[in-house]
C-alpha cells in the first residue's frame, strides 16, 4: 500500500473514495491531490456504535453504599453513607461525599 505524505505540511495523507476516483486528503491542512491509481488500495470505514455509560444515582441506591462512622456536622449522628465522584479536573484528588443516614444532608471533603 502507499503511503502519501502532504506536500504543505509533511502528515500523513488519508485516501478517500471520491465520486470517480481516489482522492487524497490531509486531515491537518485539508489539502487535497487527485489519486492516479486505486489498484491495490483498500479503503476501511471505522464506524462508531453509541455507547451506552451508566449512571450510579446515589439517591435512588443508598442501600448499596458503603456506609462509614463520621459526625454529621448538621444533626450529629454518626453514620453516613460515602462515595467519590471527580469534580476537579483530572490531575487533581477526587473529592469524597458523605450523606448522613439520618438527616439526608449531604456535604463534601477535599483531599
Amino acid at each position: 500500500m502507499t503511503i502519501k505524505f502532504c506536500p504543505k505540511c509533511g502528515s500523513m495523507m488519508i485516501p478517500e473514495k471520491g465520486a470517480s476516483e481516489i482522492v487524497w486528503k490531509c486531515r491537518k491542512c485539508n489539502y487535497t491531490e487527485k489519486g492516479k491509481t486505486a489498484r491495490g488500495l483498500v479503503l476501511k470505514e471505522k464506524v462508531n456504535e453509541k455507547v451506552t455509560i451508566p449512571v450510579f444515582d446515589a439517591e435512588e441506591n443508598k442501600d448499596k453504599l458503603s456506609t462509614i462512622e463520621v459526625e454529621c456536622p448538621k444533626c450529629g449522628n454518626n453514620r453516613a453513607v460515602w462515595w467519590i465522584q471527580q469534580t476537579r479536573s483530572g490531575d487533581e484528588p477526587a473529592t469524597r461525599f458523605f450523606k448522613c443516614v439520618k438527616c439526608s444532608y449531604t456535604w463534601r471533603e477535599y483531599s
